[in-house]
């Protein structure tokens, strides 16, 4: 039923890649042969080749990330190229382009939703690959596509080692009294001297811990510098990305990549993106400035601060917040140890989706990654691996990825896999790995992420669960799923001191509850900030010294909080150099729309009103990719998304 993680001779993956190319081109070659070409032999086929390919590379890039070691890194460059270069000569093929135009134009009136949207998509796709292109231009936008995969590999291995290269050993007690106990656990050891010390790293567990609760002012600068000026060599990584990213737009007859970037998204034209960042900021930036003064007068009443600097943000924020609500991160986290949040989260899930998830015993990468089969209807639907817990060998962030894909093959029903991995504090046989809130609230994000993916009921895999979902909207399942992470009733099904087993006292939840917008103006624009850099940086071609001067300009319009001029947040901005959202970084706000219109309904009716989860489940998480967002939302929530929903969720309007 399932195929289990376990990687047959893995140091060979890419003489087995290279076989497996081969015979996908021979299979193809055989499909094309075919005099009359439908959908049934010569799509169905066409997506059976393409899900093989892609169930065997998913797990050799997914080891880089999560068990990264010299041998994974080889491998995934060994694979790289052999994909990538395949991958762009299939996109460029005019053959399968032209068969994929002949069956929609001989069938598409008989062919069901579904296979319309796969034929849609995979022309356009075909398109954006350079069909139609000349043999000269094709061989560039190839080499093109294969230099882009290597750079962004390069810029997040960088962001990486030099995350891992960096440590800040302290011995004075001064300088860490106000650590959380549970954070100086982690960070303390005994040196060969047999004296108790403490490491910080730019691991984000242990980089919050410093810069949020670290006494020593000097060393909280110490380890924000180091933060944020990790991977300098990516600054000339981000040029030739840029370049590349330029030619690659002209070549496929697009103004500039932004251009390009937007024939995938729900938004239709740049200017259309632009307004939307702006009309937000126009309402965030005034409480911005109040919420910063609040934290300046605030920093000076109780320290004498006559400058309240960036590495000062995080340690101040959270004084005032325990001033303003009470809230101490140290007292709720023995109330949310992993297990017990995965349980609870597991329950909510029971009762608001109706399906039931189950521990397994299959292997995986790491002994602390727990698998879990999700069944519906006394049936086994879906697999989930889960991988929680910081390690050096694995990538900063959190994220969730797709291995198989639901959907019906050969009269078969192929089931979905999906890996959510995040990065939170290690357990050890002492200590249990305790969360903070924020901790939940990402374990939410990335689950809304899996259960779009392994939910769906698609049968055609290529716009089942995640794929063919048009990236600005692809985050709409993973934000609407945070807010539940708000709830009392959700919270208390989790939230069991994990001694004593005693549920964290309704005041407490109501402070949480209260706290969520603390700040959120100024966590907007910061946000704001960003997406405008990267659709801006996309729309001209910077070189090293304009991209700086483009984020400095756009600071200065957005921003209320300056960082210092040696932050280079941009080389360790892995979303839009080493991942998928290029020129797309305004999808989150674009989707929280989507998002907070959609709770709004359950704020109204209950958030585990069964009618409304039925429908959501029905029309958001079954349908993956079928049919675009914003026709499904609507299906679901009988309205259209509005701004007004985001601005008042957030505490940003009443």
């Amino acid at each position: 039923m399932f195929k289990d993680f376990i990687i047959d001779d893995f140091e060979n993956s890419a003489k087995q890649l290279e076989k497996l190319i081969v015979n996908n081109k021979k299979e193809l070659d055989n499909i094309l042969k075919q005099d009359k070409k439908t959908y049934a032999n010569f799509v169905v086929p066409y997506q059976k080749l393409s899900l093989k390919l892609e169930e065997f590379i998913t797990p050799i890039f997914h080891l880089d990330s999560v068990k990264n070691t010299k041998l994974t890194q080889q491998v995934h460059n060994e694979c790289l190229p052999l994909i990538s270069i395949y991958s762009s000569q299939l996109m460029s093929n005019e053959k399968i382009y032209s068969a994929f135009k002949d069956i929609q134009l001989n069938e598409n009136s008989s062919l069901n939703i579904e296979q319309q949207k796969v034929l849609e998509n995979e022309i356009r796709e075909f398109e954006l690959g350079g069909c139609g292109l000349d043999k000269q231009k094709k061989k560039e936008l190839e080499n093109i596509n294969l230099r882009l995969s290597e750079l962004s590999q390069s810029f997040s291995q960088n962001v990486l080692d030099a995350t891992n290269s960096w440590e800040m050993i302290l011995d004075n007690k001064e300088d860490i009294k106000e650590i959380p106990k549970s954070d100086l656990q982690n960070a303390m050891y005994i040196d060969k001297d047999q004296k108790e010390k403490y490491r910080f790293t730019l691991q984000i567990p242990s980089y919050l811990a410093y810069i949020t609760y670290g006494s020593n002012r000097e060393k909280r600068e110490e380890i924000y510098k180091a933060y944020s000026t990790r991977a300098p060599q990516n600054e000339q990584l981000i040029e030739e990305i840029l370049n590349l990213r330029e030619k690659e737009a002209l070549l496929l007859g697009f103004k500039n990549y932004t251009q390009l970037s937007l024939a995938t998204k729900m938004a239709n034209e740049e200017q259309e993106v632009i307004n939307f960042l702006y009309d937000i900021s126009k309402y965030a930036k005034p409480k911005a400035k109040q919420e910063l003064q609040e934290l300046k007068e605030f920093a000076y009443k109780l320290d004498g601060v006559k400058e309240l600097k960036s590495y000062d943000i995080a340690y101040y924020s959270q004084k005032l917040k325990e001033k303003n609500y009470d809230i101490d991160e140290e007292y709720y986290k023995p109330y949310f140890e992993q297990s017990k949040v995965v349980e609870g989260l597991f329950e909510f899930l029971n009762k608001f989706l109706d399906i039931t998830i189950i521990k397994s015993n299959t292997p995986a990468w790491d002994e602390k990654v727990k698998v879990y089969n999700i069944n519906e209807n006394n049936k086994t639907i879906a697999r989930l691996y889960l991988d929680l817990e910081v390690r050096d060998d694995k990538k900063s962030g959190a994220w969730m990825n797709n291995w198989h894909t639901h959907c019906i093959m050969d009269n078969e029903e192929k089931l979905a896999t999906a890996f959510v991995v995040c990065n939170f504090s290690p357990s050890t046989q002492s200590n249990p790995s305790l969360l903070r809130h924020d901790d939940i609230v990402t374990l939410f994000h990335e689950m809304g992420h899996a259960l779009h993916h392994l939910l769906s009921d698609v049968k055609e895999p290529f716009v089942s669960g995640i794929n063919g979902v048009k990236w600005d909207t692809v985050e709409f399942p993973s934000q609407f799923l945070e807010y539940f992470a708000y709830d009392k009733d959700i919270l208390q099904m989790f939230a069991k001191h994990y001694k004593t087993n005693k549920i964290l006292d309704d005041d407490s939840i109501e402070k949480l509850i209260v706290a969520r917008n603390f700040q959120s103006s100024l966590t907007t624009l910061r946000q704001i900030e960003f997406a405008l850099f990267d659709f801006k940086l996309h729309q001209h071609l910077y070189n090293t010294n304009e991209v700086q001067i483009l984020l400095d300009t756009i600071r200065d319009e957005i921003a209320v909080v300056k960082p210092p001029r040696y932050n280079k947040f941009q080389n360790s901005f892995s979303h839009i150099f080493a991942g998928g959202y290029a020129a797309g970084y305004y999808s989150y706000k674009w989707a929280e729309v989507l998002s907070a219109s959609g709770f709004d309904l359950f704020r109204e009716k209950g958030v585990l009103n069964t009618t409304l989860s039925s429908k959501y489940k029905e029309f958001i998480l079954k349908k993956g990719g079928s049919v675009d967002m914003d026709k499904l939302f609507i299906k679901f929530a009988n309205k259209t998304p509005n701004i007004e929903a985001l601005l008042k969720i957030d505490g940003i309007i009443s």
